[in-house]
């Protein structure tokens, strides 16, 4: 995988998703929005900024929309070459884990009592269910949240709107108020049980603060408990 990407749509390393979103991702092509995203995606490219993940819609191959079990929100892709992949706070292997993750990890240790895995990689996750969006979902080189108000977010509440219409328990992780304004829009969609849960980031600068800080939050127990008592078998187990 490259660290950045082309915006060649026929290009299945970079636009494929799984069957069950493709209907939700041509409609968001053909869309206003969707066409002045591209645009303006297509002028920074040909302006030679690297552009980050090499897949931006990796999330939507990797976790099929009838297998959502839990959703976490980030904000923008890592800006860093080589970090992002497409997954929310998941970095590729063998990069540095960064701190955001760490605290995520931190927190999985001392709520379910599993050890910090060697890669910073989320695969795992997303493979199992846990739907890792982000509302912007590409990011310029060192220019954190520089393609935001460019269209994405609209793709990307289209994808909140159409988890929460779906019939099967799910639980939303709402780590810090950009994730906690997409509250209204869970609710006004959802049409099955639903679990919200809230808590600051996990960034260092607010993972430790009041009102809810992140560590010591206990949302990976209290996730887990709740699926697997409506029949599930979920995990935060971060082995293939």
């Amino acid at each position: 995988m490259t660290d950045t990407f082309s915006l060649q749509r026929a290009d299945p390393d970079v636009w494929t998703v799984d069957a069950s979103w493709q209907s939700l991702v041509n409609a968001f092509w053909q869309t206003e929005h969707g066409v002045s995203l591209q645009a303006f995606l297509t002028e920074r490219i040909s302006s030679g900024v690297p552009i980050f993940p090499p897949q931006p819609l990796r999330a939507l191959l990797l976790t099929p929309l009838e297998q959502v079990r839990v959703v976490i929100l980030g904000q923008d892709p890592y800006h860093g070459g080589g970090q992002a992949e497409g997954l929310a706070f998941s970095v590729q292997q063998g990069v540095a884990i960064p701190p955001s993750l760490r605290n995520i990890f931190k927190e999985l240790r001392t709520d379910v009592g599993l050890q910090p895995p060697m890669s910073g990689s989320l695969v795992p996750w997303a493979k199992r269910g846990v739907l890792l969006l982000n509302t912007c979902l590409t990011v310029e080189e060192g220019r954190p949240a520089s393609h935001a108000g460019q269209g994405w977010e609209v793709f990307t509440d289209a994808v909140i709107s159409a988890v929460a219409q779906q019939p099967q328990p799910l639980v939303f992780l709402l780590w810090g108020g950009h994730a906690q304004a997409k509250r209204g829009l869970i609710q006004a969609s959802q049409k099955g049980e639903r679990l919200l849960l809230q808590a600051n980031h996990p960034s260092p600068l607010s993972a430790l603060r009041a009102p809810v800080p992140f560590i010591g939050c206990s949302h990976f127990s209290a996730a887990q408990t709740w699926l697997n008592r409506r029949g599930g078998d979920f995990s935060w187990n971060l082995e293939e």
